[in-house]
């Protein structure tokens, strides 16, 4: 529709727009901003939702953090022992093996000797 301006034929009432024409675009507008509204504010939920979820996934990974650097406290804690069990002797560590592995054979002995 085209806006018709008074003196070109309209009438001095319609102010330059037909009554029926103004009220559709009336209506065509609320309806677009009602669906704007609408998509906003599921834009402005799923914000915060996502903000949400960053918020535990931040959380969990710090405990994360904390959870591989306490193991690797304990791995290189392990690796330190290794390393001085492989530069002592031998024979001591075998003279140990050689030990349990007898007190194994004694005690299986002793309990298939007591059925």
């Amino acid at each position: 529709l085209t806006p018709v301006f008074v003196g070109e034929g309209a009438s001095a009432g319609s102010y330059g727009y037909t009554n029926s024409g103004y009220s559709v675009y009336e209506e065509e507008n609320e309806r677009l901003t009602e669906s704007l509204r609408t998509k906003v504010s599921a834009i402005k939920s799923l914000s915060i939702e996502i903000g949400t979820e960053v918020k535990n996934q931040n959380k969990m990974l710090s405990e994360m953090d904390s959870d591989f650097d306490s193991a690797g406290g304990l791995l290189g804690a392990t690796m330190g022992r290794l390393r001085t069990l492989a530069r002592g002797s031998q024979t001591k560590l075998l003279c140990y093996m050689m030990l349990f592995a007898l007190f194994v054979f004694f005690v299986i002995y002793w309990i298939i000797k007591l059925r």
